[in-house]
């Protein structure tokens, strides 16, 4: 397999996750491997069957899981080296490697396609992306939501200027898209579930419709580096989760609700449009990540322009 991944900025983690530590760059071999996550996706599904864990057992090595709201503050971790390991979507590896972030890639996720959406009240006037247009528009800045927000708005033929972000986190996003005080939300699964059950909701579009791109698993550089069989171990693990997750369909929400705690119905309707996989870091996989990140650097909403390929991992051949 050869492995390659994404995400960026802010956060609220744990006190005990960020008091760990920078990642342990010269232990013969670290005795924990820790993880950020968010409450969709693969990673959940394998943390649930243990996956990662039964890998670096034999290795004497425990997994500790952290858990994130978003990709931003995940990646502000993974670059202080309070995690090692993390997923998150296509934008927040771009934010992270513009502000010179320790990260790399090591594959990506399956598309985001359904599971990420542009959302309005259903009793809304604005029927189109394009209606959008001197509107508020709540997103999680240097997230994937906000590369859909930007790509969709660029479709209809408008301006990322010519609407205007609220930039909140995806629980103050809620709160804001439930009393009005924001016109539409671009968001990702499951939020967009539980908005979808807790107000009456249109799409506007999705990432699918809009543009292909990917979630990454993402490690810090250094330790990657250190320990790259620990990093290709937690590979396999999350290639067993996609496979147990193709496998079981109809067991899958269940899987995600025991960890994240969310309502089984709702992790039913995020789980039913999720695709599971770990793919490689394909010559059209890095293009379509260099294209989004060459769009926020024209656009102003990354400081430099970036090689993603910079910031590519290359798994060591078996021993």
């Amino acid at each position: 397999m050869h492995p390659t991944r994404r995400s960026v900025l802010a956060g609220l983690m744990t006190a005990g996750a960020l008091a760990a530590g920078p990642a342990r760059a010269g232990d013969a071999a670290p005795k924990e491997f820790r993880i950020g996550y968010q409450k969709i996706g693969l990673i959940v599904v394998t943390r649930q069957q243990q996956l990662i864990e039964r890998q670096l057992a034999p290795r004497g090595i425990a997994v500790r899981w952290f858990e994130f709201q978003a990709g931003p503050p995940l990646l502000e971790a993974l670059n202080a080296g309070s995690i090692d390991f993390g997923y998150t979507g296509d934008a927040p590896p771009i934010f992270s490697q513009a502000a010179g972030g320790n990260l790399v890639y090591t594959a990506a996720a399956a598309p985001s396609g359904e599971g990420e959406a542009i959302l309005v009240k259903d009793a809304s006037p604005i029927r189109t992306v394009a209606d959008l247009k001197g509107r508020k528009v709540a997103v999680a800045r240097g997230t994937s939501s906000h590369n859909l927000l930007v790509a969709a708005l660029e479709k209809a033929g408008l301006r990322f200027t010519d609407v205007t972000p609220v930039y909140l986190s995806p629980a103050d996003a809620g709160s804001a898209f439930t009393g009005d005080s924001v016109d539409a939300w671009a968001i990702w699964d499951p939020y967009f579930a539980i908005a979808q059950a807790r107000d009456k909701t249109r799409m506007l579009t999705t990432s699918g419709q809009t543009l292909d791109v990917s979630g990454y698993f993402l490690a810090n550089k250094s330790f990657a580096q250190a320990h790259p069989a620990v990093v290709s171990a937690a590979l396999r693990g999350l290639e067993q989760g996609a496979a147990w997750a193709e496998a079981h369909r109809d067991q899958v929400a269940q899987a995600l609700a025991e960890v994240t705690g969310i309502p089984l119905p709702i992790q039913k309707a995020a789980a039913d449009r999720t695709q599971f996989a770990v793919r490689p870091l394909t010559d059209a996989i890095l293009a379509g990540q260099q294209a989004t990140a060459d769009r926020f650097h024209r656009l102003g909403l990354i400081p430099r322009a970036i090689t993603v390929r910079d910031a590519v991992w290359v798994a060591p051949p078996p021993s």
